[in-house]
């Protein structure tokens, strides 16, 4: 039972980290042959994690991600879409649907 109670939160979490080590590995593929066409050696995906680029390309993508949310949770809490039945009816004041 106590796994259920949890389980919204372990789901994301290891959609979060599967997500993390996944762009980690693919980066760390693309990153290992350009470092061999130059001659450098290739590197693993921890190292690659260790390095500049892999956090300027993770910084990135969560940034936009976190705008989508925000303004997708943000838009919804004060903007209301006439006939959608998760929103009050749009001419209604709070005093008549809120608690």
């Amino acid at each position: 039972m106590a796994l259920y109670r949890r389980s919204l939160s372990i789901a994301f979490f290891i959609l979060f980290f599967g997500a993390f080590w996944l762009h980690a590995k693919g980066g760390a593929e693309v990153y290992s042959i350009e470092q061999q066409h130059e001659g450098k050696p290739a590197v693993t995906t921890v190292e690659y994690m260790s390095t500049s680029r892999f956090w300027f390309e993770s910084f990135q993508n969560w940034q936009s991600e976190f705008l989508s949310i925000v303004s997708l949770v943000g838009l919804s809490i004060f903007l209301r879409q006439h006939g959608s039945p998760e929103s009050k009816p749009v001419d209604a004041s709070n005093g008549e649907t809120g608690k």
